[in-house]
């Protein structure tokens, strides 16, 4: 028996300015505004239950990979994602 977790399933909804996984019931997401090219992370929600697994990481990653392929720069709104980019420098180019 593989006991492996599969990967996440991040789904980028333009319209709504989200990304989103669903990780054992419980949807966990990104909101950001579009400022020009500019995303503007807003809000990086990871519900308790589900908590402490890196799906927040996952998440902001995925969003900074699509960011940066749409040529956007980012803000960090949010304490998460100002936080990870701290943690992640080797993004600190995309930084607006």
């Amino acid at each position: 028996m593989n006991d492996s977790p599969k990967p996440l399933e991040i789904v980028h909804d333009e319209k709504q300015h989200t990304f989103s996984t669903v990780v054992d019931g419980y949807t966990c997401e990104i909101d950001y505004q579009l400022d020009g090219t500019t995303m503007v992370i807003t809000h990086t929600g990871v519900p308790d239950p589900v908590g402490g697994r890196g799906i927040a990481n996952l998440l902001t990653r995925f969003a900074v990979q699509v960011a940066e392929a749409k040529g956007w720069k980012i803000r960090p709104a949010c304490s998460y994602a100002a936080t990870w980019f701290k943690r992640n420098a080797e993004y600190g180019h995309l930084l607006a």
